[in-house]
């Protein structure tokens, strides 16, 4: 009963930044916490960052920390990723995801149980 359309993803240099969005419909988005996770070639999917309802509290995987901001904004119905100093193993199918199985700022994947359909970052040189 939720969905979630992720966006903002493309080619990118090293060192470079881009923007995802994460658009939301269906049951109150404010209700639950999200996360971003993502998926490269050949590899398991990762937690990346998450936030919490009402966007107070956030978690971030180590290697993003100080790159990567994760926002939301519950009026527009959309969360968000700002990536910057990106670098090439960042290269990874992103995926949006939403959870009303548990709060707070969850990092496990099956915690989720809406995910959107992702969108590709892929880093360049």
């Amino acid at each position: 009963q939720v969905q979630l359309v992720e966006s903002g993803g493309g080619l990118v240099q090293a060192g470079g930044s881009l923007r995802l969005s994460c658009a939301a419909s269906g049951r109150t988005f404010s209700s639950f916490p999200m996360g971003w996770f993502r998926q490269a070639p050949g590899k398991e999917r990762d937690f990346v960052a998450s936030i919490s309802r009402r966007g107070l509290t956030t978690n971030y995987v180590d290697s993003v920390k100080g790159r990567f901001t994760i926002s939301r904004d519950n009026a527009k119905n959309t969360v968000y990723l700002q990536m910057d100093s990106l670098k090439p193993e960042d290269t990874a199918v992103y995926y949006c995801a939403a959870t009303d199985l548990v709060l707070g700022t969850p990092a496990q994947a099956d915690n989720y149980n809406y995910w959107g359909q992702g969108t590709q970052v892929t880093l360049s040189s």
